[in-house]
């Protein structure tokens, strides 16, 4: 996608908050011609509409930053309404530095997309949407179990002995399960392990109970929107909906290099001089490279076709990890041409 200044004539760049958003318009140039700032509410969104068509009258775009949190609603309006709309990233720190300001911050987006030679399309509402909601909640929840059995753990090891010792020779599981049994002692000390115990117990079955429903729905809606991605190798509920939610819609990334990039699967050149050399990509999607990774360690394990080309590789001198990075980008060039055209491979 070229450069917002090639295809029309004003760009309006929003700096967006949760409970205001501020707007500069500029011109093809860069010039500043007005700015706004206006509730981050249905009835705001619509007076930043007015404001558009009195300041950047015919072929405009949009600069919206946080298009997926603070400026969803906003977004969806422009959609609505034939607009269009690209995503743009927050100032990095070196822009920071010379000044701070939703005005600034807001003319930075403007400009950035006026220079940019490639600017994001948003990700699509409904579905989509949905399905990211619902894997935010299951990690919160996820990461909200490890802790109780963190807890649980080290609490165990202070218990009374009469508590202890029954459990501590069981498996995390049986632990958990028969902690969640436990009934009320005489004793006022052993009577206060139970209570503690007890309710982390339950709180983990409670929470894994939880995971597993989120799981479910998280299945339902991938193998409504894209089937055809779980029949591939490696690929299960979790990792394709990462994939998926990434991915978003056909033509919101422009080449299975840049969702490479994306990803934070495609090598950076790091040379100097006669040394030519890339070095691993710590940018991107992390939650898309988690589940990149997860679809790697999943062929590793079972897919015959990975497992002939790693002994190829390790015969040509290749480590493990350097393998692992190569699967990575395999993957991920696999998976854009899969969803991009529909569930069929080119």
């Amino acid at each position: 996608m070229p450069g917002a200044s090639g295809r029309v004539d004003y760009v309006i760049g929003v700096d967006t908050h949760r409970d205001t958003h501020t707007a500069v318009a500029i011109d093809r140039v860069g010039g500043v011609l007005e700015g706004i700032t206006i509730p981050s509410s249905r009835s705001g969104s619509r007076e930043l509409l007015c404001f558009a068509e009195t300041h950047a009258p015919g072929r405009r775009v949009w600069a919206v930053e946080g298009t997926g949190i603070y400026g969803a609603s906003l977004t969806r309006l422009l959609l609505e309404r034939g607009e269009q709309v690209v995503e743009v990233e927050r100032p990095r720190r070196a822009v920071r530095r010379r000044g701070k300001s939703d005005e600034l911050d807001a003319l930075t987006a403007a400009r950035e997309a006026l220079a940019g030679k490639h600017l994001a399309h948003p990700r699509s509402p409904g579905e989509r949407a949905a399905l990211q909601m619902l894997l935010t909640l299951r990690r919160q929840v996820v990461k909200n179990k490890v802790q109780a059995i963190g807890l649980f753990k080290t609490l165990l090891v202070a218990a009374p002995d009469a508590l202890r010792e029954p459990l501590v020779s069981l498996s995390t599981t049986e632990q958990v399960r028969r902690a969640a049994r436990l009934r009320k002692r005489r004793d006022l000390v052993d009577d206060a392990g139970v209570l503690v115990l007890g309710s982390l117990a339950r709180r983990i079955l409670a929470l894994q109970a939880e995971a597993e429903e989120l799981k479910g729905r998280i299945g339902d809606l991938v193998s409504l929107l894209a089937p055809h991605l779980l029949a591939r190798p490696g690929v299960g509920v979790l990792a394709g909906a990462g994939v998926l939610v990434a991915f978003s819609h056909p033509g919101r990334v422009r080449s299975e290099a840049a969702f490479a990039a994306l990803a934070g699967v495609a090598p950076i050149p790091a040379s100097s001089g006669q040394h030519k050399r890339y070095r691993l990509n710590r940018g991107g999607d992390r939650q898309l490279n988690c589940a990149l990774h997860t679809i790697v360690l999943a062929r590793l394990k079972s897919d015959p076709a990975t497992q002939a080309y790693v002994a190829r590789r390790l015969s040509e001198g290749k480590s493990p990890r350097e393998i692992r990075r190569c699967l990575k980008r395999y993957v991920a060039r696999e998976l854009f041409k899969l969803l991009e055209n529909g569930g069929h491979m080119a």
